[in-house]
């Protein structure tokens, strides 16, 4: 069983959002948001009147050397 942590912090229109895997940010309102994990891929999404959502992942992750 594996463990999980999640925390959101929302300071005016930024939201800094922690979790197991690092810090992540997002900008934005209610209709547009780009957010930014942990990994460094950016997410865009739009949200229309109806219920419509729209996505879009944006980059590859970044892939961390270790030493």
């Amino acid at each position: 069983m594996g463990w999980h942590y999640r925390k959101s912090i929302k300071v005016g229109p930024f939201r800094i959002n922690l979790s197991r895997r690092g810090v992540g940010h997002s900008f934005g309102n209610r209709r547009f948001r780009v957010t930014t994990g942990p990994d460094g891929r950016r997410h865009v999404s739009v949200h229309l009147p109806g219920g419509f959502h729209i996505g879009k992942t944006l980059g590859s992750r970044r892939h961390h050397r270790h030493y």
